[in-house]
């Protein structure tokens, strides 16, 4: 069935209450690459309730539920094997706390119609226990085959890399077994895990997450040019425009403009991109 974007847009997913742990955060960290070597006192900030901080893209975690509930919008209808994940931007209100109880609350705020597919975003913002938001997520959904409705096709893609060479170049060795951490996190789509299953999606072997991906390039940033200062992230933006394969080295270019860290990073086996169009935008 087509979706409807008259009926979808602007519709609201019910209020959700959850939590994290440290644990919870470390595991997180884990699978995304921290904790190499393990004995480094940087390492063990992500990896050691001691003295633990949060990376910024940890927030997707606590809302990685809310895109469970889309197929359950009026108007949403459609086949959950024709959906990728196109981008991904993280607003951090303040610096996210070692563990935390929240409130979260999710909707639709625009549908763009792409010609051949159907751009959802669907953005949560999560409340701590005062009230006070803590982080917001906009998920940028494409859906194959829905698009053609006539709708705007959005805003074009931002924080291109300038042309020049990066400031810095940071590279990330990934484990053979780094989606099979990753996916302990909430992600179990077999596709990161299941060979066969790989094979009909059309890879010959499981791939990353992108999600998992997205926080390799933030923590390679973050330790590079911040110094592992997680609380400086005010915003995290990226685009997914390829896939990563557990054991490949990720390579994280990075240019600094102003207030802006403009990011891209490619698989150094296959010089092939993963994600573009990145930007952390410093705390003022």
């Amino acid at each position: 069935m087509p979706i409807d974007p008259s009926k979808a847009r602007g519709a609201t997913l019910p209020e959700s209450e959850t939590s994290y742990t440290k644990d919870q955060v470390i595991l997180y960290h884990l699978g995304v690459g921290a904790g190499v070597p393990p004995t480094d006192a940087g390492e063990l900030e992500y990896t050691y309730e001691k003295s633990l901080k949060v990376l910024p893209s940890f927030a997707v975690i606590p809302a990685f539920g809310s895109m469970g509930g889309i197929g359950s919008i009026p108007g949403l209808e459609f086949n959950l094997a024709m959906l990728l994940h196109g981008e991904q931007e993280v607003i951090l209100h303040k610096p996210l706390p070692p563990e935390q109880k929240l409130t979260t609350s999710a909707h639709i705020p625009e549908i763009y119609d792409k010609g051949k597919a159907a751009l959802v975003i669907l953005e949560s913002t999560a409340r701590d226990e005062a009230g006070d938001p803590l982080f917001t997520n906009r998920f940028s959904l494409f859906i194959r085959g829905e698009g053609g409705f006539g709708g705007d096709s959005g805003p074009k893609a931002g924080n291109a890399a300038p042309d020049r060479a990066p400031d810095g170049v940071v590279e990330s060795k990934t484990l053979p077994q780094q989606a099979l951490i990753y996916r302990l996190s909430g992600d179990k789509n077999p596709l990161h895990a299941d060979p066969e299953f790989a094979k009909m999606a059309g890879f010959d072997r499981p791939i990353i997450h992108g999600l998992c991906s997205y926080g390799v390039v933030c923590k390679a940033v973050v330790d590079e040019v911040l110094g592992g200062d997680v609380t400086r992230v005010e915003r995290y933006q990226a685009r997914f425009a390829g896939v990563g394969f557990p054991g490949e080295t990720y390579q994280t270019s990075f240019w600094k403009e102003g207030e802006k860290v403009l990011i891209q990073a490619k698989s150094v086996e296959r010089d092939a991109p993963i994600i573009t169009n990145a930007a952390i935008t410093l705390r003022s």
